[in-house]
């Protein structure tokens, strides 16, 4: 069977009641994600130094040696491969200090992304690229030990590098709940995923290997829709109609957060520049991000439902009608374009039905 790859965004609490510990282990997962962030940099560099000493013509023959490991290649210039190089390097410089599980997992993606884009740096179409701070810290998924359920599977509980960690799913959490019940059963597998720290908030983005699972569609039967301006998406199979969701449903929160938007940028008028800046970090930040996550949320519901429609009248081909037209109105539209989101719900839609096996056709 085909394998498919789904990645959650899964909140996460230290599991202690001790504050003093929550904050020691908090402390050390930004100093784990620092050395990431210095030791990614030097993965990369190590690795175009040594693809740029194979560019260096004016070298004579002699220095000139391939750049393969000695042992399988007598003229090689290395003593190991190139994968262990980077690797020997970050093991010279940090065990001890960080568990070398995540500097294998690092060393390996970002080894694997830097031979993707080796052609475009040799040929000057691209520039190395620099890592920030905040990026993630690499995991390998067999570094989770001892997943467990408790209270009806509303919460689980596992370890990562003998941290004690358990999941916030919230009320809108019901399909990772779901993916996480068939992790700890043996379902599913969890793949290299990583943890991301924010505003002291820990978040893991996990990698879940799952196979296509197979429904009976009848390659006769297509299923119509149109993500229309009255509701989001109208659905047509034969002679039964279905719309999901509401023009009103829709936005009315959206809109009711843009105007509390609206509300903090005047006030922001009366207030000295410290206020503003203040201000600004927070709440309409905040107020921002909690509009993308309702939109995100919103798409997703439709698009799933979408979906469930299709395989319930076993439609085995999906048809976007008029899309390339609405997505155009749309542009042409400021009001459209900025709150109706047709670009990434069509997206989910996509990859909704490529997981269930449903071809889309959009027209």
């Amino acid at each position: 069977m085909e394998k498919l790859f789904n990645t959650r965004k899964i909140r996460l609490l230290i599991d202690s009641d001790d504050i003093d510990q929550k904050n020691k282990i908090l402390d050390t997962l930004y100093q784990w994600r620092y050395i990431c962030f210095k030791a990614a940099n030097q993965i990369y560099t190590h690795h175009y130094v040594q693809q740029q000493l194979r560019e260096m013509l004016y070298l004579t023959e002699g220095v000139r040696a391939r750049l393969s490991d000695i042992k399988k290649d007598e003229y090689g210039m290395l003593s190991t491969s190139r994968m262990n190089t980077s690797y020997q390097v970050l093991a010279q410089n940090y065990k001890g200090s960080i568990p070398m599980h995540i500097m294998s997992a690092l060393n390996g993606n970002l080894v694997a992304s830097f031979n993707k884009m080796s052609k475009a740096l040799a040929t000057g179409e691209s520039t190395l690229p620099s890592f920030r701070r905040e990026m993630p810290i690499p995991f390998k998924g067999t570094d989770v030990k001892k997943l467990r359920s408790s209270r009806e599977g509303a919460v689980f509980h596992f370890s990562l590098f003998d941290i004690p960690f358990k999941t916030y799913l919230g009320k809108t959490g019901h399909d990772k709940r779901e993916i996480l019940q068939r992790l700890a059963a043996g379902q599913v597998k969890l793949c290299s995923s990583s943890l991301a720290l924010d505003k002291g908030k820990i978040f893991m983005h996990a990698v879940f290997q799952t196979e296509r699972q197979q429904h009976e569609l009848d390659q006769d039967i297509i299923a119509e829709a149109s993500l229309s301006l009255d509701y989001p998406i109208m659905v047509l199979i034969g002679s039964k109609r279905y719309t999901i969701g509401s023009k009103d449903e829709y936005l009315y929160k959206r809109l009711a957060i843009q105007a509390a938007i609206r509300r903090k940028k005047k006030a922001m008028a009366f207030m000295n520049q410290n206020s503003q800046r203040q201000l600004r970090k927070s709440t309409i930040e905040n107020l921002m991000q909690s509009e993308k996550r309702y939109v995100s949320h919103k798409q997703h519901v439709y698009s799933k439902r979408l979906i469930e429609i299709c395989l319930k009248n076993k439609a085995a081909t999906l048809l976007l009608v008029d899309q390339t037209e609405k997505e155009q109105q749309a542009k042409e539209d400021p009001f459209l374009f900025r709150n109706w989101g047709y670009y990434g719900l069509k997206q989910k839609i996509e990859r909704k039905a490529e997981k269930a096996g449903i071809a889309v056709l959009i027209e």
